[in-house]
Order: C-alpha cells, then structure tokens, then sequence
C-alpha cells in the first residue's frame, strides 16, 4: 500500500511540474511574440519617420531653394531652417528684428505654415521651435564663462520670443492660431550649441534663428517601451 501511495504522489508531483513547465512555456511565447510585435511596431515608427523627413525635405527644397541666398539661410538635413546672417536679424546686444529680418520673415512663414499644414506632416508634429543662438561672446571683454552664458540665455531667450511675438501677431497666421497655439514655442540656447569650424567657434555663424520642427517619433517609441516594462 505504502508503495502504491508513494507511486501516485510522485505521479502527481510529476503532473504539477509538467504543468508548471508549460505554464512557463506558454509565458515565455507570449512574451516572445510581444517583443517581435514591438520591434515591428518600433521599426515602423521609424521607417514612416524617414519617409516623412524625407517629404519633409523635399518639400521644403522646393519651395524655399530659390530664397535661401538672398536671405542668408540653410535647409539642415535634419530639415532645421537656419537664418545664419547675424547682421539682418538683431542688432548687438539687441533682441529688436531688424527690418530685413522682418521682411524675410513676411515672406517665409506663411509659406513655412503652408507646408508643415499639409496633411502629410501636421498630425506628426508635436512642438514647432524657435531657436535663438548667440556666440560665447559677453557682455564685456571681460566677461566670465559663466556671466557670458548667463547673459547670452537671456539675450537668445528674448530674441526668440521676439520672432515668435513677430510671427504669431501677423495676419498670415490667424488661421494656423489654434496650431500654433499647441506648438509653437521660443527657446534661448545662448552658446551651448556653437558653431565650429576646424575645431574653433565660428562667432559669426553662431549668432543665428533656427526654426525647428519635433516630431512625435520618440514619443510612440516611447508608449511602446511603458507598454512592455
């Protein structure tokens, strides 16, 4: 009898473990097919994300390569549109628009809205950037590191809010406000990303206004990366 009861508990004992294994079988599957879906899912974010970039860039080259060098600008391969003329946009030391900047600007943006508005590119933009860029150059000669940031953070902060304050005022913009409203945006980055030529700060292509354009590409990886965790 002892031998027939020792024979069913190892009987069930064995049941339990096979149970148990393809429990963890069934997990393990399930946890592989959500990595592969994931994957998938973060390679198409990524492959919709060049593609647009690509129209992006496309479309941007060919509204604006005819204007680029009257106005002293650059289309980046990352689709940025920098206006690296510091003599047309402020003054030194000022964060007034100069009158040709302002004259550039009439032109440009209502043309920019037009393209960033197309339904190919609109639902995927989160944020629209002003950015103001100085060079390392204080307030004096004599002018610390850490003075000459501080001054130039305020400075780059205010001449972007002063395209920003510009642009949003305009006529042109009136039916792109509740938009713009939801991204637009000024930031000063004072001198923290310097342009440099031959390993040296370039003074006078540092001193620019870029218009940047943030896409939600990071955020939906993002989503999927909480998912899984």
């Amino acid at each position: 009898m002892s031998k027939m009861k020792a024979g069913k508990e190892w009987l069930s004992i064995s049941d339990m473990m096979s149970g148990l294994m393809m429990v963890f079988l069934f997990i393990s599957v399930v946890f592989m097919q959500q990595v592969k879906t994931d994957k998938e899912a973060m390679v198409e974010i990524a492959n919709t994300y060049a593609d647009t970039k690509s129209k992006l860039n496309g479309a941007l080259h060919g509204e604006f390569d005819k204007d680029l060098r009257k106005w002293g600008a650059d289309i980046l391969p990352d689709n940025t549109m920098r206006f690296k003329n510091p003599d047309v946009l402020f003054t030194r030391g000022s964060s007034v628009i100069r009158k040709n900047f302002q004259m550039i600007l009439d032109d440009f943006f209502p043309r920019y809205l037009g393209i960033l508005n197309d339904s190919r590119f609109k639902n995927d933009i989160i944020e629209l950037r002003i950015e103001g860029h100085t060079s390392s150059i204080g307030a004096t000669a004599k002018s610390s590191v850490q003075s000459s940031y501080i001054y130039n953070a305020q400075l780059s902060q205010e001449r972007a809010f002063s395209v920003l304050s510009y642009l949003f005022s305009q006529p042109a913009s009136k039916q792109y406000h509740d938009w713009l409203i939801k991204v637009f945006r000024a930031n000063g980055l004072a001198f923290a990303k310097r342009v440099e030529v031959n390993g040296a700060e370039d003074f006078e292509r540092s001193r620019r206004v870029e218009f940047r354009v943030v896409t939600n590409t990071e955020e939906r990886i993002e989503q999927i990366l909480v998912r899984g965790s």
